[in-house]
């Protein structure tokens, strides 16, 4: 049920799914992102280092993070699943 909810969500919002956007965008500006996380944990680690909620959110968000670029090959500008509307959905052949 939540995978068709996300489905629909990322068909109206990015066309494809959100997880293979964020690939894209780290693939083209690598630098940049490993910056912005280092900032935003240095900056959690210096504001917030004595909740322990905040440390379990910030290894969560990492675990996630890293199972985004974890077992699949890296294909740019890779489509989803869902119907392209020309008769074919992705990856699946024609549909009668």
């Amino acid at each position: 049920m939540l995978e068709k909810l996300y489905q629909k969500l990322w068909t109206k919002i990015g066309g494809r799914p959100w997880t293979y956007i964020l690939r894209d965008t780290w693939h083209k500006l690598e630098g940049l992102w490993i910056i912005g996380l280092v900032a935003v944990g240095a900056l959690l680690g210096h504001w917030l280092w004595e909740l322990v909620f905040w440390f379990l959110l910030v290894f969560a968000l990492g675990y996630i993070a890293g199972h985004l670029f974890w077992g699949t090959r890296y294909i740019p500008h890779q489509p989803g699943d869902a119907d392209t509307g020309d008769g074919q959905a992705l990856g699946k052949g024609v549909v009668k």
